[in-house]
């Protein structure tokens, strides 16, 4: 059974709000690029709750059945999250300050954060 791309962003945004990821922002692509349908991008207030964050997503992706690529995950400054449809980026503020991800996506009316 193939999960669906919304069902995926469910469970990581639930995962994010129940670890207390911070500054959660939802892009959807559909319309804009063919690499997935949703942009998910969050910042952990440290290398470790960064690294938890992104287990935690994972773990839960694995339960649902759904294969997860990650990179990043040694250093956890920046961890990416593959899940096919949503992708997901769990960043340290600075660094997500330096590259400054969401920017070119900002400017579109499907960038939404997270209440």
């Amino acid at each position: 059974m193939r999960v669906d791309a919304g069902e995926i962003l469910r469970l990581v945004l639930n995962r994010l709000d129940d670890m207390k990821a911070e500054d959660i922002l939802t892009i959807d692509l559909r319309d804009k690029s063919s690499i997935g349908d949703y942009m998910v991008v969050s910042s952990g207030r440290s290398q470790r709750h960064v690294g938890s964050v992104a287990d935690r997503i994972v773990e839960d992706l694995h339960e649902l059945g759904v294969p997860a690529h990650v990179e990043g995950a040694p250093h956890c400054d920046w961890v990416l999250i593959d899940a096919g449809d949503v992708i997901v980026h769990v960043f340290r503020p600075e660094v997500r300050a330096f590259y400054n991800l969401e920017k070119m996506w900002l400017a579109s009316r499907s960038a939404r954060r997270a209440s």
